[in-house]
């Protein structure tokens, strides 16, 4: 990734660059006007394959990919794009059903937005990914130790996870959500202290969010692995026996 930000304050370091895939013009013009004046740099593409082709030729670091594009949809983009390289996406969507947010997921999608959304909401999205993806490659480079529990290996250090000896692929925000859950197997998570550390958020608004996620990696790993504790959060494996830890 070549930054989080513009060139402000005489700082030497790089525009993060954005691709825009929507196929409103309006409503393209209107994000990359807003990050481009949050000091990012855009490209822009309109349809499945101008998306694709903006993917391989610019090699952004980060794109805002809308799922109904002329050509082909945005969920075929999300496929053939990662199948090239890992790119954070972040998914936008005028369908508020659960099966298309996961569907989503499943195919690399890192998060999503729901039509209508707000510039500043698109914008904080947009850095809490990125940030994310900067502290994975830090963390990675710091040579974190591995975890095993319950079938499940994760390697911190080259980003493998595997259930039962075959590899799975895991985005990098579902990689961060189970790293933040197998640490302590059997303890539970509070939902408030997850959104926090996977997400950088300091509110509940991403709850559902946070849900969708939970829903892809148990889809991934078996859903028995991740522990709903209503009311309170997520915990990996069963609960231990001197009782809940949360």
């Amino acid at each position: 990734m070549t930054g989080t930000g513009g060139e402000t304050g005489g700082s030497s370091t790089p525009a993060a660059h954005i691709l825009v895939v929507e196929d409103d013009a309006t409503i393209n013009a209107a994000l990359a006007d807003r990050l481009r004046a949050e000091g990012f740099d855009v490209t822009c593409a309109f349809d499945g394959p101008g998306a694709v082709e903006a993917c391989t030729a610019g090699h952004p670091d980060l794109v805002v990919l809308d799922i109904m594009l002329p050509g082909f949809d945005g969920l075929e983009v999300c496929r053939r794009i990662q199948a090239e390289r890992p790119v954070p996406v972040l998914m936008v969507t005028a369908r508020d059903d659960e099966t298309d947010i996961l569907v989503g997921l499943g195919v690399g999608a890192d998060d999503y937005l729901t039509k209508p959304f707000r510039m500043r909401e698109v914008v904080a999205r947009v850095r809490a990914l990125l940030r994310r993806v900067e502290r994975a490659a830090e963390l990675a480079r710091g040579g974190r130790v591995a975890h095993t529990h319950a079938g499940v290996s994760l390697d911190p250090s080259t980003r493998a996870v595997t259930v039962d000896g075959t590899p799975v692929h895991l985005t990098p925000t579902e990689f961060d959500l189970l790293d933040a859950l197998i640490r302590e197997p059997g303890v539970v998570r509070r939902r408030e202290d997850l959104l926090r550390e996977v997400w950088g958020w300091s509110d509940d608004l991403g709850s559902r969010t946070l849900d969708s996620h939970i829903r892809s990696v148990r889809a991934k790993i078996g859903s028995e692995r991740v522990r709903t504790v209503h009311g309170v959060g997520y915990a990996f494996g069963p609960e231990p026996v001197s009782g809940d830890q949360a």
